[in-house]
């Protein structure tokens, strides 16, 4: 990404919807530190201005910074973006830390019971969007495989442009599925899986038409719309966790703040799920959005 177009950008970005002031503050600061003096005292030529002046339209027009620049930072890598496919947040960059720290806990204990050595996990990301979260992952967990799935044809097709991209083919399956109560089967072939991770739709549906204008206008709705408690594909995911994971093997979500005790008490009145939830983890405004759910060893 150009970061002269994306430092200038800043100033018109700022009025960016809820959720994105940090990632916008942050990749402004980036783009002015990674401008030498020289090129910030440099005029502009006219075909720059122009650029500007269409950039700027697109802003004034409430397209969400990330498509205006038809790209993004996340995790250090650049990926592409376009509408209506979901804009990954800056905190969600903490789902990925909690997973890698989760992995290193598991093959430090693995590798001092036993000589040989671990394998590599195998993770499935539901609803990857851009692919942020498993092209991440692949990055930070090396000889990790992921299954990338997602129910949005446009969602895939971004997802695989950032793999070839950062050529991670090799390492990764995208699947265009919606995912159901009965999607074990059309996903078994690649597991059993060590991770499930998702950022699923969890916006409370009596919530949604108090979202920003970026949002209402530009992304998909229905990577963002939970149902009447913001937990339609989170039922989903952990009903099929127990049938896709390995023993001991991890769920991990973001979450509305609402939901750890509301999933906690379904997963006590699902007492068949063999799930157990072993941690709660907050995002960097306190707030508790994460949740790391086990499969219990039969």
């Amino acid at each position: 990404m150009a970061a002269g177009r994306e430092s200038r950008l800043v100033g018109a970005a700022v009025t960016h919807g809820r959720g994105h002031e940090a990632v916008l503050s942050r990749a402004g600061l980036a783009g002015f530190q990674s401008l030498d003096s020289e090129k910030l005292r440099a005029p502009l030529t006219a075909v720059q201005q122009e650029q500007i002046q269409q950039l700027s339209c697109k802003r004034l027009e409430r397209m969400p910074v990330q498509y205006v620049l038809g790209e993004w930072d996340f995790q250090n890598l650049t990926l592409k973006m376009r509408p209506p496919v979901f804009i990954p947040r800056p905190e969600t960059e903490d789902l990925i830390s909690l997973v890698v720290e989760e992995e290193s806990r598991k093959c430090e204990v693995k590798n001092s019971a036993f000589s040989v050595a671990v394998p590599p996990p195998v993770i499935l990301e539901i609803g990857c969007g851009s692919g942020a979260i498993a092209l991440s992952l692949l990055c930070k967990i090396p000889q990790s495989r992921v299954l990338a799935v997602d129910k949005e044809e446009a969602a895939v097709d971004l997802t695989r442009e950032n793999v070839h991209r950062l050529q991670l083919q090799g390492r990764i399956h995208v699947l265009h599925h919606n995912v159901s109560y009965g999607s074990a089967k059309h996903l078994l072939p690649w597991g059993p899986m060590d991770f499930i991770v998702s950022n699923p739709p969890y916006v409370f549906h009596e919530d949604m038409a108090s979202l920003d204008a970026e949002i209402l206008r530009y992304e998909d709705l229905d990577a963002l719309d939970g149902g009447d408690d913001g937990m339609r594909v989170i039922k989903t995911i952990l009903t099929l966790a127990p049938t896709l994971l390995k023993d001991s093997g991890s769920v991990f979500l973001e979450v509305d703040p609402r939901h750890p005790a509301m999933v906690e008490d379904w997963l006590t009145a699902q007492p068949d799920l063999f799930l157990t939830l072993r941690a709660v983890h907050k995002d960097f405004c306190g707030k508790p959005r994460f949740l790391h759910i086990q499969k219990q060893s039969r």
